[in-house]
């Protein structure tokens, strides 16, 4: 049955983790483990989207394909938990998806952006809400170059989205620095799977994306890549 667009997920037994960062951050290598590790306690909630299915996807995996109408339909109804159009094509998660979850008897972990959490903050009165972040805006740079699949102006694109992210780091419960990949993995499997308080709350973590963000205005490297991203415009 559908639910109201204001519906609340209030019972007390349907505990979600949400897990937020900016791009290059390392929030999916540690999702992945998690639900790899812990198959029998929890499970990543699976995105619907509107755009056609791509080579090497299998439905229900990766994602649950739907049309353009349905996904509208779905919204209208008040059945999504949150939703984008990105380049347009819709992206979101269904409450069903939750629902399908718990009837496996796990919990839903959402590895959703801010804009999602945004949306969703309201609908779910017992998440519990984590943003990993970067030990610095140098460090996720050197992070996305060394993907090498990316050009610069796209590297430079995702760039300027995490301080978007990152100013909006103030919705979280809790924060985690992604330093070490094991050391972040131990802090995130210590709220989740073990109920532990994290190591770094909001007040924290609001101070650590200050910081982050007083990087993006003031450092020098930063300045003269702007320059030169500026100049190849031309």
């Amino acid at each position: 049955m559908a639910q109201s667009a204001d519906t609340k997920y209030t019972k007390t037994e349907d505990r979600v983790f949400v897990v937020s960062a900016p791009s290059g951050t390392g929030k999916t290598t540690l999702n992945r483990r998690l639900v790899t590790e812990h198959a029998d306690k929890i499970q990543m909630s699976v995105s619907f989207t509107a755009r056609p299915m791509r080579p090497g996807e299998t439905e229900g995996v990766h994602y649950h394909h739907t049309t353009a109408d349905d996904f509208k339909a779905r919204i209208a109804k008040g059945e999504m938990l949150e939703y984008a159009e990105v380049f347009g094509n819709f992206y979101g998660t269904s409450l069903a998806e939750l629902e399908r979850i718990r009837r496996l008897g796990r919990t839903p972990l959402l590895e959703i952006d801010v804009q999602g959490w945004s949306q969703a903050k309201a609908k779910l009165t017992n998440a519990v809400s984590i943003f990993i972040l970067p030990p610095s805006i140098e460090s996720l740079w050197k992070r996305l170059e060394k993907r090498g699949t990316e050009t610069l102006e796209v590297r430079w694109r995702r760039l300027n989205s995490a301080r978007k992210e990152i100013q909006n780091g103030h919705i979280y419960e809790w924060f985690i620095v992604n330093r070490a990949v094991d050391e972040a993995y131990n802090e995130l499997e210590a709220i989740i799977i073990n109920g532990k308080k994290g190591s770094l709350g909001n007040t924290e973590g609001k101070a650590l994306c200050a910081e982050l963000l007083k990087e993006f205005d003031e450092a020098p490297w930063l300045k003269k890549l702007s320059a030169e991203i500026a100049e190849k415009k031309k």
